[in-house]
């Protein structure tokens, strides 16, 4: 199994959704905020895997900005799990190592850093 998969490449029926609730960064914007779901896109090329969707990031203020993962950084606490908004630690396991399986390590950045972390084992 090689651990630089290329997530964008795998087909739309094995897309591995990151969860409502999580929080994430923009890669170059650096903005932070939490998927509250997806939207579909009717045109435009900058979409998720599955073809048809973007993120709803909920940046605060009643902002919720349109983004394909592929800006997204996903952001970890300081035992690296997932943040979730209130979720239970080993439901935020689960989601990190699904997560983890599907995404390259430098897609996963420690809440209060601005670069990537890579795994705790």
């Amino acid at each position: 199994m090689n651990a630089d998969k290329h997530h964008h490449q795998t087909p739309a029926n094995h897309w591995v959704r990151i969860p409502n609730g999580t929080k994430v960064r923009h890669r170059s914007e650096a903005y932070e905020g939490v998927i509250d779901g997806l939207t579909e896109i009717v045109s435009g090329s900058d979409r998720n895997p599955d073809g048809k969707t973007q993120y709803r990031v909920n940046v605060g203020d009643n902002t919720r900005l349109l983004v394909s993962e592929d800006h997204l950084n996903i952001l970890l606490d300081n035992n690296n799990l997932v943040l979730l908004a209130r979720e239970s630690e080993l439901y935020r396991r689960n989601v990190t190592d699904r997560l983890r399986a599907v995404f390259p390590a430098d897609r996963f950045v420690t809440i209060g850093s601005k670069g990537p972390t890579s795994p705790s084992e």
